[in-house]
């Protein structure tokens, strides 16, 4: 059974080529929405908090900061609608998941660059 999801998963699922991207990263994602027959593009920037999955079910969080109220957001990868994802910054973070971040205010929130 399982050799068939992954004959599936490979066979019929598109795969898009995004930059690799971790926690802690600041990201712009550019995806299609669709307002009864028009369509056009919205962007959601903010700090990646975890990716979680595998194949064709991973998916990622980004946080950001509306005015004072943190917003979050959920995209699967491989979501049709999703055209690219930019890369703004790289953060350096110690954990896969950082769950902490919604807790933190001021300069506490800030996340160091990753030296390259």
């Amino acid at each position: 059974m399982a050799n068939l999801v992954d004959f599936v998963n490979n066979e019929f699922v598109t795969r898009k080529d995004f930059p690799e991207f971790g926690a802690g990263d600041t990201i712009t994602v550019f995806y299609e929405i669709k307002e009864g027959e028009k369509t056009r593009t919205q962007f959601f920037k903010g700090v990646v908090i975890q990716r979680r999955g595998t194949g064709s079910t991973e998916t990622f969080t980004i946080r950001k900061m509306s005015g004072s109220v943190g917003v979050e957001r959920i995209f699967p990868i491989n979501l049709p609608a999703l055209q690219k994802i930019e890369i703004n910054k790289k953060g350096a973070v110690r954990r896969a998941r950082i769950f902490y971040f919604r807790e933190l205010t001021g300069k506490k929130a800030k996340i160091k660059d990753k030296r390259r």
